[in-house]
């Protein structure tokens, strides 16, 4: 079986986030990296730097000999005291006389070599313990003096182990899961108004009908790198338009142009004498063809909205006005027609053309489907009209094709062209109405339903 990814896979919204979280997860690994380099060198790494520091705190007498250090919270004496099995210090001079020393250094050897007092970094046992230590070089007063500092390894290991190691821990970790939530709380801020303008444009698009095309994406605030789509696509927009209305134009020209020969041709055959077995027929494929007509141009201005001329109406008044128009055509096939009106006067704001239409059409299809000696009802609330017949509905096959062009049911008794309810579809959503459909057992149910 075929895998297929998720969409959100191929979001562009996932990878860009995708990319801040690699570049924090990449921060993190170099921390952490930095931090394991830093672990490795930190027994020893910081030992001529303390030393360096001790001895520009070397105090001197009017002689220009050592008497102390300076005591500061930076580097406190206290230490060499307190704990002076871990850590000590001693000043030499050049000949490596010891001239001070902390209570920790009195084991070690009171003379030193000068060749060994060069040497930066030297390890020593004191009473068992190692300790490494480091010298640094002094000039005053034209003398050299060599100030020695040693550190247990011991406490070094306590300390790294206790104090360094748990802090550069939870260093890394604090500092991680910050770098995470900057980076995810930017990646969000940022995807969140970088892609404003796409989704903008995309909720434009879906609001893009035939019946707005003349509507156009805004380019106002759009990305550099969304500017050519957006302009790309309202170019495709000026195409599916000019299309749309030289079609929209044809089909009305050439429904109009086809009006007055078939009234010349109706004429000549209703003046022929003597024919009556060929005049019949003629004269019921013109009125086929004058009604194919007639349905062309009313579906050519149902689609075009400028067409409408919209004003508040009496739709009660209207549903009579079609019912009259009717009537002759319900009495051939023995339909009677009913209004029942729920809620008094309807007003609707509506074309009335369009709306007669509309209800011509919808009550003119229940008619031709409804059994003889049966009515066609139309009744009228504040929210809508339904009109509904007695016959024998449709099947669920059927539903997707009610309202395309040209399909006609196969219970109709009258030879339609299949307009009349692709017309009904496009005056309601014109208007912004809905029409639904459905079997209302017996029969069928015709619906128009507005917002109130």
């Amino acid at each position: 079986m075929h895998f297929k990814p998720p969409k959100w896979l191929h979001s562009l919204a996932f990878r860009i986030l995708l990319a801040y979280v690699a570049g924090a997860l990449l921060s993190v690994g170099l921390l952490v990296g930095l931090a394991a380099i830093a672990q490795e060198r930190l027994p020893g790494m910081a030992m001529s730097d303390r030393t360096l520091s001790l001895a520009r705190k070397l105090e001197f007498d009017g002689t220009g000999r050592p008497v102390g250090f300076n005591n500061d919270s930076e580097h406190p004496l206290w230490i060499y005291d307190s704990l002076w099995q871990e850590t000590a210090y001693r000043v030499l001079d050049e000949a490596g006389n010891v001239v001070l020393l902390s209570p920790g250094a009195k084991n070690w050897p009171q003379h030193g070599d000068v060749a060994k007092l060069e040497k930066w970094r030297f390890d020593i046992e004191n009473n068992g313990v190692v300790q490494e230590g480091a010298t640094e070089r002094i000039e005053h007063g034209g003398q050299t003096w060599f100030v020695q500092l040693t550190v247990s390894t011991r406490i070094i290991n306590f300390l790294h182990q206790e104090f360094a190691v748990p802090f550069i821990r939870l260093g890394i970790l604090s500092l991680g899961l910050i770098l995470l939530f900057v980076f995810g709380a930017c990646a969000y801020i940022s995807l969140k108004f970088s892609l404003r303008p796409l989704r903008n444009a995309s909720l434009a698009a879906a609001e893009i009908s035939l019946k707005s095309l003349n509507e156009r994406l805004q380019t106002d605030r759009v990305p550099l790198e969304i500017a050519p789509l957006i302009g790309n696509f309202n170019a495709a927009l000026d195409r599916i338009e000019k299309g749309f209305r030289i079609q929209q134009d044809f089909l009305a020209k050439a429904a109009h142009e086809l009006k007055t020969p078939l009234a010349l041709i109706r004429a000549e055959v209703d003046l022929m004498e003597g024919c009556d077995d060929v005049r019949e027929p003629l004269l019921a494929h013109v009125e086929h063809l004058t009604r194919h007509v007639q349905q062309l141009l009313l579906l050519a201005e149902a689609c075009e909205p400028l067409s409408y001329q919209l004003s508040d109406i009496n739709a009660c008044e209207v549903a009579h006005d079609v019912v009259s128009f009717l009537r002759k055509v319900a009495d051939e096939s023995n339909i009677n027609l009913t209004i029942s009106s729920l809620s008094g006067e309807s007003m609707w704001h509506a074309d009335r053309g369009a709306f007669f239409t509309l209800l011509k059409n919808l009550i003119e299809n229940a008619i031709q489907h409804a059994p003889p000696g049966t009515e066609v009802r139309t009744t009228m609330n504040s929210d809508g009209i339904c009109v509904r017949d007695w016959g024998p509905g449709i099947t669920p096959e059927q539903f997707p094709l009610l309202f395309s062009r040209f399909w006609r049911g196969p219970h109709r008794r009258d030879h339609g062209a299949g307009l009349g309810l692709p017309i009904c579809q496009e005056i309601c959503a014109a208007h912004g109405w809905t029409l639904s459909v459905e079997n209302a057992n017996p029969g069928l149910a015709m619906k128009i339903s507005r917002e109130t």
